[in-house]
């Protein structure tokens, strides 16, 4: 998935797949507010926080031990100035930096010890474990006035030996509706484990079980297990629901198929799970202020329907799917490309409109807006460039008729330039990081040959403006360049 979408859990077998870095992934949700993006805010000042990842870093000359980032918010947004950059050698942090670790794969946030603080769920699905290579490694990082600290507890694997890639993707939420954030942990198989109840600082935590959506486990050499979580009450009950995407496999084909998860009293329902349009990276949000959770999925790639037949609007240059939610669950789905209406640019094979998404509500008058990546556009003949959407929520849904943005390097105010490869919009995230109740955009790219960078734009009220932009290079948060650390290709959700 990206990654396509996330992070490639190894850089050559996703090189094989989507022809680069990319791969894997997760999108929103916290128990507070479960239907509307809600802000992640570790230190308690009420201005939300951007915690991102360069999980390929060099940590001591460790290749792909991978690292950590948050960006507090101010008055001003985000900035290098205003953050914590964290390794597994950072004091209090679990386990030892190692190569091919992948700390940070996939990252969730929620206050899962009720202390009012949000804390952050770092996976580390390459992480060695006894004789395992690629068993992977969960933490939960502690927030606290002072932001993420490194102190944090282990989440132990369960069950070693039935997979592989612990922690590789991630989804927190309120599932049973008690009033506690809940984690639910994936791994290379289908099966999702669920923590209810939340965690205490010294690791115990409530209720741990198992979920099963219809998903079938691949026959190919590279195990999948889910590609993305994504959590959100799409039923309005006040329960967070899943939606899971999923990716099978035959010998011949692969095709991409995601499911719906209800929340229930006792967690997440497999039994009442409803299949969804294909996609392979997804946000929850209430795009028409209905009440409802929204399912927005982006289909930017050749995949294939379960018998074989290509989806043709992924090779084109991508699509977005968005299913309106209702009391019963997923209703109707309109599908958007850069063909439809007044959507900036128009489809181009390998575009990969969809690539990643996110939804926030921008200019405050209660609808969630949308942001939707395309970072293998290719703008004034410069190759794999990249640039996001912005299509704003309204009444009657997402408007493709009028108000859109679109922002690439090339845009006048937008820090930097276009460059071949920089995949600007390799993750994109909203979230009010300035206190002004409108949510602001952050950007990743893989600026300067794969170090990455994280852009921001914020909000002046009305729409995203270049007015007070800026962009935040590897190093200038305390990243190694050595390799190619891919800061920035991972925000929490």
């Amino acid at each position: 998935m990206h990654k396509h979408p996330r992070l490639a859990l190894a850089t050559a077998t996703a090189a094989a797949l989507t022809g680069g870095l990319l791969t894997f992934a997760a999108q929103p949700a916290t128990a507070a507010d479960s239907v509307k993006v809600a802000k992640a805010d570790f230190n308690g000042d009420g201005i939300g926080d951007t915690a991102t990842s360069a999980a390929t870093a060099y940590v001591s000359g460790r290749q792909n031990a991978g690292q950590v980032v948050v960006l507090y918010g101010t008055a001003t947004g985000v900035s290098s100035a205003e953050r914590t950059t964290l390794s597994q050698n950072s004091t209090g942090v679990p386990g030892t930096a190692e190569a091919g670790d992948m700390f940070g794969g996939d990252l969730a946030y929620a206050d899962f010890n009720g202390d009012g603080y949000d804390d952050l769920a770092v996976g580390s699905p390459g992480e060695k474990v006894g004789t395992d290579t690629n068993g992977g490694a969960l933490a939960i990082l502690w927030g606290s006035p002072s932001g993420l600290t490194g102190q944090g507890v282990d989440v132990p694997d369960p069950a070693v030996s039935s997979h592989d890639y612990w922690g590789k993707n991630l989804a927190a939420g309120d599932f049973d509706g008690d009033g506690k954030a809940d984690l639910v942990v994936g791994s290379s198989t289908a099966t999702l484990h669920l923590y209810r109840g939340g965690f205490t600082t010294a690791g115990a935590h409530g209720s741990r079980t198992t979920v099963k959506p219809p998903i079938r486990s691949g026959t190919n050499d590279f195990p999948y297990g889910p590609l993305n979580l994504t959590a959100g009450d799409v039923n309005g009950d006040g329960r967070t629901d899943l939606v899971v995407d999923g990716y099978e496999t035959s010998t011949q084909y692969g095709w991409n198929t995601n499911y719906w998860l209800p929340g229930t009293s006792t967690g997440l329902s497999s039994a009442s799970a409803k299949t969804l349009k294909p996609g392979i990276i997804t946000a929850i949000g209430d795009v028409n202020g209905d009440g409802f959770g929204d399912i927005v999925s982006g289909a930017d790639w050749d995949a294939r329907t379960s018998d074989g037949t290509a989806i043709p609007y992924a090779a084109d240059g991508g699509k977005v799917n968005v299913t309106y939610g209702s009391a019963s669950g997923p209703a109707s789905t309109t599908g958007i490309t850069q063909n439809t209406g007044n959507v900036p640019g128009s489809a181009e094979k390998g575009d990969a409109f969809g690539w990643e998404l996110d939804l926030g509500d921008i200019n405050g008058d209660g609808y969630q807006d949308l942001v939707v990546s395309s970072p293998q556009e290719d703008i004034g003949g410069v190759t794999d460039a990249g640039s996001v959407t912005v299509l704003y929520g309204s009444a009657s849904g997402v408007n493709t008729a009028s108000g859109a943005q679109s922002f690439g390097q090339n845009t006048t105010g937008v820090p930097g330039s276009d460059e071949k490869s920089d995949l600007f919009g390799a993750d994109v995230k909203l979230d009010d990081v300035t206190g002004d109740g409108r949510a602001d955009l952050v950007i990743g790219s893989y600026e300067n040959g794969g170090d990455g960078a994280v852009t921001y734009l914020p909000s002046n009220g009305t729409k995203l403006t270049t007015t007070g932009s800026r962009s935040l290079g590897a190093s200038a948060v305390g990243l190694s360049t050595t390799g190619t650390p891919q800061f920035g290709a991972v925000f929490a959700d």
